[in-house]
């Protein structure tokens, strides 16, 4: 695939981007066909995450669940999420979005928006988030009518988006949560990424993990994983790629670009193609990136982080605004308490589901009901607390 930097006369148009990867896009599929880490979800007798699931996820690492969320519970997500999209600012610092109204979310500590150029790279080859995207994907030219900037991602959906708040409830993600990371596991972060048709930007490739690479304890799970809610098909074009067990061990990204030739187009990945309401779980530390969206197709994915309370407790925070913070008792906590509303929210919402028991706050549920003293407390500005590794 020619690139952005060899083209010294003009950028890639996004119709060259895409016929460009058109044989890197069915390689990954046909390997992705042949892994079996995806299914739909299945317990064992004793109502513990199927064995087999299990296996494939700590081999490969990442697994996509099929058809988890549901039809209704997908609508609400997608007007929410729509709802904060639109509320966007025109551009980074302005105070109106693109119908001339106030800007949402101007209230609260953290821009609810990461903005960026259409079809752009923001992090790759940059020293944002600690240089963990060293090698820049390929920039395709936007349209002429493109606009100035568009969302990247959202963050602190919990607040910005009830219907996310019910999701960190949801009884089955918090069950393969507790499979992965123990009872106790803790929240890291809920943020969504967006992929506007014809305009959505790229991830560079990188690993998340970011404190724990030479620690004495140091497994395959010591970072955590990550969720990916999706609510919109996610095609070979504008999905989430992942090479697939480079979570076993740290990848010199730069080196392996390099070898390809500077290509962005490693070998060896595969895409995590989707339906929507399929939910994808990668481990934090495989190597993993997205291609800018040259597809017509859009993609919003609600992303939901956790840790093992081991790796997190006593932990220097790294990564954007909680760098270089001592996460103790009261913080761990204070975070964790976003899961124990959320599952009150859910359960007022969906009284009929069964309600998941999150141990570290068993016997304390009363003090987190879903009522608008509680949610002011625990919701305002919690992703200041975010558990980042």
């Amino acid at each position: 695939m020619k690139h952005a930097s060899e083209n010294t006369d003009r950028m890639l148009s996004a119709a060259e981007h895409a016929e460009a990867m058109s044989g890197y896009v069915r390689e990954g599929k046909r390997r992705v066909d042949q892994l079996g880490t995806r299914g739909p979800l299945r317990f064992s007798a004793d109502g513990a995450l199927h064995p087999d699931i299990l296996a494939a996820y700590w081999k490969h690492g990442f697994y996509v669940f099929e058809n988890m969320i549901g039809a209704d519970e997908l609508t609400a997500l997608r007007a929410d999420a729509d709802k904060v999209i639109q509320g966007a600012p025109v551009r980074k610092g302005a105070n109106i979005d693109a119908q001339g109204r106030a800007a949402y979310g101007r209230q609260f500590a953290v821009d609810p928006y990461i903005l960026i150029k259409p079809l752009s790279d923001p992090w790759g080859g940059t020293d944002v988030f600690d240089g963990r995207h060293p090698a820049q994907m390929t920039q395709p030219a936007p349209g002429k009518n493109a606009p100035e900037e568009v969302v990247h991602v959202l963050t602190g959906v919990c607040q910005t988006m009830p219907s996310a708040l019910r999701l960190c409830g949801h009884p089955q993600l918090l069950t393969i949560a507790e499979a992965i990371n123990g009872d106790d596991f803790v929240p890291y972060t809920e943020v969504a990424f967006v992929k506007q048709p014809g305009l959505g930007g790229s991830v560079a490739w990188h690993q998340d993990g970011a404190t724990h690479w030479e620690s004495q304890n140091w497994d395959e799970g010591i970072h955590g994983f990550n969720f990916q809610v999706q609510l919109y098909a996610c095609t070979e074009r504008n999905c989430l790629w992942v090479v697939p067990d480079t979570h076993k061990g740290r990848v010199d990204i730069a080196a392996l670009v390099a070898s390809n030739a500077g290509s962005e187009l490693i070998p060896g990945a595969v895409p995590m193609v989707c339906e929507p309401g399929d939910v994808t779980i990668a481990n934090r530390q495989i190597l993993h990136g997205s291609f800018a969206n040259t597809s017509p197709d859009m993609r919003v994915s609600i992303t939901i982080g956790f840790n093992r309370r081991a790796s997190v407790l006593g932990a220097q925070g790294a990564l954007f605004r909680t760098a270089d913070e001592i996460y103790d008792e009261e913080r761990v906590d204070q975070r964790s308490s976003v899961i124990a509303l959320g599952i009150d929210a859910r359960a007022n919402h969906y009284p009929k589901e069964t309600r998941f028991c999150y141990q570290p706050f068993a016997g304390r549920e009363d003090s987190f009901r879903y009522d608008p003293e509680t949610i002011e407390a625990t919701i305002r500005d919690y992703n200041l607390n975010d558990l980042a590794i």
